[in-house]
């Protein structure tokens, strides 16, 4: 995809320890963030990622994979061990999450030319002190590049509930674009519907608030009212980076259409229906595939092309 956007990616990778009930662990690659940029990297797209990696058997394991996509890794040497995450499969494949984390994220140097696109949210945007350095880089970036966002809200790892809301609508309010699932915004605002704290958070500044809602497949938030798709029916492996998945389908749609980059903030402040219904099938259809094997796979572009002829069509 020669001309294919400078797409950058801020925040942590985690070495996932997969554990299902009679079988042996195993350890895949993965965190929020760089499961984004690896997924845009299958499918063409020039993807930087900026994060933490340690110097042990995990940190080499987890950049030889993204390196395996064609990402390019930026970190700021810290010394730390790689941060590390067990991941509890039930007997349907859903995940739960303990954590072995810190994220102190210092400058790093980032050569070349301004992105067109900055994504981050997870564990990087709340976990200090790392936090503040992804929210400066963010601050500088955006004017220049368009802002995407997706909380994945980790109760285990946000702290006091409060700070935690406040850091993520302080995200919001810089974001162009931002992802949220329905357990995100349960967790968040447990007495709130998820749609209505969708919609609040699109008054507070982003284009688009997408709502991901697992099997029952997605839901977007525009001024102008919404649109919402289905998944595709899909024997489930496991969820581990489906959410991921969908956000690089959709980011990777966006960049098709030219709705990232700064220059393009205003059209994608008017996105019709029809251009988000297919970011939306983009994005659902890029999660099917990825719940389809274990560990967070994403598709490349062939399987993702495949992928889209089963894709239900937005209603």
């Amino acid at each position: 995809m020669p001309d294919s956007p400078a797409l950058l990616v801020i925040g942590e990778c985690v070495a996932d320890i997969v554990r299902t009930p009679g079988e042996p662990d195993r350890t895949h690659p993965g965190g929020s963030p760089a499961n984004v940029a690896y997924g845009l990297a299958r499918l063409g797209r020039d993807t930087t990622l900026i994060t933490q990696l340690g110097p042990d058997a995990d940190g080499r394991l987890i950049r030889d994979h993204l390196a395996g996509a064609g990402v390019r890794v930026l970190t700021d040497g810290s010394p730390e061990p790689t941060p590390a995450a067990t991941v509890e499969l039930d007997d349907e494949g859903r995940a739960t999450y303990t954590f072995a984390i810190t994220w102190t994220l210092g400058p790093v140097e980032r050569p070349g030319e301004p992105p067109l696109h900055v994504h981050t949210g997870s564990l990087a945007t709340a976990l200090e002190p790392g936090a503040g350095t992804v929210l400066g880089l963010i601050g500088a970036l955006r004017t220049t590049a368009t802002v995407s966002y997706d909380p994945n809200a980790r109760p285990g790892l946000m702290g006091d509930h409060a700070t935690a809301v406040r850091r993520a609508e302080r995200c919001v309010a810089l974001s162009d674009i931002v992802k949220a699932s329905d357990e995100d915004l349960r967790r968040l605002y447990p007495h709130e519907a998820p749609e209505k704290a969708a919609e609040r958070w699109l008054r507070s500044g982003p284009a688009v608030v997408l709502l991901t809602r697992g099997a029952e497949g997605a839901q977007a938030f525009l001024p102008g009212g919404t649109v919402r798709i289905g998944a595709p029916p899909v024997r489930v492996e496991d969820t581990v980076g489906a959410g991921d998945a969908f956000m690089s389908g959709t980011l990777h749609a966006l960049a098709a259409h030219g709705l990232l980059g700064a220059e393009a903030r205003a059209r994608l402040r008017s996105l019709d229906a029809a251009t988000l219904g297919d970011v939306l099938r983009h994005g659902v259809a890029s999660a099917a595939v990825t719940v389809r094997r274990a560990g967070a796979l994403p598709p490349d572009e062939e399987e993702l092309a495949a992928a889209l002829t089963s894709a239900p069509a937005p209603g």
